[in-house]
This record gives C-alpha cells, sequence and structure tokens, in this order.
C-alpha cells in the first residue's frame, strides 16, 4: 500500500534527483523549489534560512514564484530580495 504524502514534501531520492539549481539555497541543496508548492513552503519557511543565504534564497524563490504563477506575499523575501 502506498502511502500518501503531503505534495510540498520529497523523499530522500527524489531530492536527490533535482539539480542544485532546483534548490533555493544550490550549495547546499536546501529549500527546494521543483513546483509552486515548495515555493510556498520556502517562503514559509524562509524565516529559518541562515542569514548569509537569506538574499539568495529569496531572489530563488521569487524566480521560481514567477515560473510557477505564484504570488509570494512576505514584505520580508521583497526585502531581502533587493539585498546584494
Amino acid at each position: 500500500m502506498k502511502t500518501h504524502r503531503q505534495p510540498d514534501r520529497l523523499d530522500a531520492a527524489e531530492k536527490h534527483e533535482l539539480p542544485d539549481s532546483a534548490f533555493g539555497i544550490p550549495e547546499t541543496r536546501e529549500f527546494p523549489l521543483p513546483d509552486a508548492a515548495h515555493v510556498r513552503a520556502a517562503e514559509a519557511y524562509f524565516r529559518y534560512a541562515p542569514e548569509r543565504y537569506k538574499a539568495e534564497l529569496a531572489r530563488n524563490i521569487l524566480d521560481k514564484a514567477q515560473q510557477f504563477g505564484v504570488h509570494v506575499q512576505s514584505s520580508t523575501i521583497l526585502e531581502w530580495a533587493g539585498k546584494k
């Protein structure tokens, strides 16, 4: 019997198959962004990202959000995306 999993959850094998570019933080392969559900999850968990990666993560979330038609509502993410 196959178990039901949430759409914003990847198992280890699925995560391993993703290219580095599919992650909000490619260097550490954290915050996978392969679809709209994961973009929303990354937005929700953004506050837990390491400070040094937040600007990069914010820009990647916005890029993927545009690609998948997700409206990012977090003013924090929008602010971080503007930082260098």
